[in-house]
């Protein structure tokens, strides 16, 4: 007889009580120590639950009835929330959510990174005053629906377009552009792409808006680089539209769920808009990496400043520097600071970006960081700050290795994620640095996602 892999059975029905959350926000109720992860389900909650997939050492299950609420636990407002798969915790309340993130980090930097907290501050997450309509940018997927155009967000796990008028996470302003677009393209005849046909013409709709500035920028993703009706289209979005600023093509044939292809093309007005940091002003072009929550941006960014604690004399290199935004925010305070990153076009941003600020002691250099740094080291440059911005996936080991031999005075280590940002502490502090203190700063509210900043100190050479 076959044992059971498991204490439960598929489609069967279960009294249970939640007792946390997972990183990706689902609440976590055991039967017999066994976890089954179940979506919109909070910490002590008690509830019924059907359980819909089973693995070896755990299951998924689906929410049937609460029994009893979290005092956390709040109406989502979005009246889409629970088929949309933008946002994963607007049913906790928002300082709920900025604990929750707290806990999230304090948890992986002790499990994953083997840091004793006894020894390390993690802050209280930095929040928003207002944590609703934060996004600078829209980018969304078109498609066709009785014979119109619809345009909104994947329905979760699937590629099922849900249609949108409104996005209670973006700014309003673009909401209504993305409207007028989808409208303005239908009345002019303008086909969605088909993903399983490969036919079609429209792919996506995005819009950019400077926060500041309030200039905006249209870009149209398409699957041929023919334009139907373009000087009507154009026409029409301009005159609605007086605060754009750039109306931008990219061209993307091929089949594949990468929005952007390589072919982009500026229809009418500008290449780019501007939007500030702060007191930075930046360049921003169709394909430009700019944070999509400049409010909480400058947060985030004059932690790192702070944690650089600069005195005018020092040279810092920053690691990943995208177009120059942590880069510029170092300049103001260092005596030289220099940016790697692999993107070609984002290096000419970053220096564009410095000619913009008249900033002139910040040089940028377009490779691998793991790669340029240590070849810098071996010409002699070394740096007394180095300031990490990784992809989620973390830092290169090669890099790491780099600091460990530089050895620079402090490092300063911002992260997109808790779990990489543990395991490359543990790293750098096997290696002679010590963690001071962590701040977690609430860049996406209503996700699961959730950014920090670490200080680091050189203690055993």
């Amino acid at each position: 007889m076959t044992k059971a892999i498991a204490p439960v059975q598929k489609n069967e029905y279960y009294d249970v009580t939640f007792e946390d959350l997972t990183h990706d926000g689902s609440g976590v109720a055991k039967i017999e120590g066994y976890p089954i992860f179940v979506p919109n389900a909070l910490p002590n909650e008690k509830g019924q639950i059907k359980v819909t997939k089973i693995n070896k050492g755990y299951a998924f299950g689906r929410l049937v009835e609460l029994h009893e609420e979290s005092s956390e636990r709040t109406d989502a407002p979005c009246p889409i929330y629970k088929q949309c798969g933008g946002c994963q915790l607007q049913h906790l309340s928002y300082q709920g959510q900025l604990d929750f993130k707290h806990k999230q980090v304090k948890e992986v930097l002790a499990r994953i990174g083997k840091l004793n907290l006894d020894n390390v501050t993690v802050h209280p997450t930095l929040g928003m005053n207002d944590p609703w309509n934060y996004r600078n940018k829209a980018q969304v997927p078109v498609g066709e629906r009785e014979g119109g155009l619809i345009a909104g967000f994947y329905q979760q796990r699937s590629h099922e377009i849900i249609d949108m008028e409104q996005c209670l996470i973006q700014q309003s302003e673009n909401d209504e552009v993305v409207a007028a677009v989808k409208e303005i393209a239908n009345r002019h005849g303008i086909r969605a792409y088909d993903e399983q046909k490969n036919k079609g013409w429209l792919r996506h709709i995005m819009v950019r808006r400077g926060t500041v500035t309030n200039e905006m920028m249209v870009v149209f993703i398409t699957r041929t680089s023919d334009f139907p009706n373009k000087k009507a289209v154009i026409e029409d979005i301009t005159a609605q539209f007086p605060a754009i600023k750039s109306i931008v093509q990219n061209v993307n044939p091929k089949r594949t769920n990468v929005i952007f292809g390589d072919k982009t093309t500026v229809l009418w007005g500008e290449e780019y808009i501007y939007d500030y940091i702060g007191n930075i002003k930046f360049a921003i072009s169709a394909r430009s990496f700019f944070q999509v929550n400049p409010e909480q941006t400058k947060v985030l960014y004059e932690k790192a400043l702070e944690y650089a604690d600069l005195n005018g004399e020092e040279s810092v290199i920053d690691a990943y520097c995208g177009i120059g935004t942590i880069s510029l925010f170092l300049a103001q305070k260092a005596k030289n600071v220099f940016g790697v990153e692999i993107v070609p076009e984002a290096i000419e941003d970053a220096k564009r970006n410095a000619e913009l600020n008249g900033i002139e002691n910040a040089d940028f250099a377009v490779g691998e960081a793991e790669v340029v740094i240590p070849k810098w080291y071996e010409e002699g440059n070394a740096a007394d700050v180095i300031v990490v911005d990784p992809p989620r996936k973390g830092c290169d080991e090669a890099l790491l290795r780099t600091i460990l031999d530089m050895k620079p005075k402090k490092v300063v280590y911002v992260s997109c994620n808790p779990a990489t940002l543990a395991r490359d502490l543990k790293v750098l502090e096997d290696g002679g640095y010590a963690t001071v203190e962590v701040q977690p700063v609430d860049m996406f509210p209503h996700t699961t996602h959730c950014e920090a900043v670490a200080s680091l100190k050189l203690v055993c050479n």
